[in-house]
């Protein structure tokens, strides 16, 4: 598998391509800006993106997602519970923030259990709600992509519309925290991290 992550936008919200060796197919997880970046960096793989995958619908993590699609005609995913905030800038945000983002709906609405097949890759969708309602994890064979619900050393944060602070630490511990300790962490800003290192010195865990 091919595995890459990088920050984009002035909130250096992470991006990742996953792409399958075999097929040359790729999931785009968060294309929160920069689509040229991101679509070269395709490019520069050999890769289709097939998928586009949104952990949750805030504007940093969705406001590339026009045109990666409009490039590629890939399907776009995210949990039912934030389908809206793709057509909706008062939900992902940038109505607050002076651009408002407005997109096509989803072409696809996950739930907790849901598997995501990009040639011989395989999502698992875990439905952790608490930074929005319909936040989720991906887990794959690599690790798991967390979004904004873990970080390295910190949670997401739980006040925006929509957020529960205790929704979310019970979301951590019940999705995340029984992961095998040596589980590759790759959240939504900031570095890689264990779900070990995690358990151990997370202080809001």
């Amino acid at each position: 598998m091919i595995f890459e992550g990088f920050a984009v936008g002035p909130i250096e919200a992470n991006c990742y391509i996953l792409g399958c060796e075999r097929t040359r197919e790729a999931a785009v997880v968060d294309p929160g800006a920069e689509g040229d970046r991101i679509l070269r960096r395709l490019r520069d793989l050999k890769l289709q993106a097939a998928k586009i995958v949104l952990t949750h619908g805030h504007g940093d993590h969705i406001g590339a997602v026009g045109e990666v699609r409009a490039a590629t005609g890939a399907d776009v995913l995210i949990h039912r519970d934030d389908a809206s905030c793709l057509t909706r800038p008062e939900r992902n945000l940038s109505a607050f923030m002076g651009v408002r983002m407005e997109f096509a709906p989803a072409d696809r609405l996950l739930t907790d259990g849901d598997v995501i097949e990009v040639g011989d890759i395989r999502l698992t969708v875990l439905h952790t709600p608490g930074h929005t309602p319909g936040g989720i994890c991906l887990a794959f064979a690599g690790g798991v992509l967390t979004g904004d619900t873990l970080f390295a050393g910190s949670v997401g944060r739980s006040d925006f519309p929509g957020g529960s602070h205790t929704q979310l630490i019970d979301s951590i511990k019940r999705q995340l925290m029984v992961l095998p300790d040596e589980t590759p962490v790759y959240p939504g800003h900031g570095p890689a991290s264990t779900i070990g290192e995690e358990r151990r010195e997370n202080p809001y865990l």
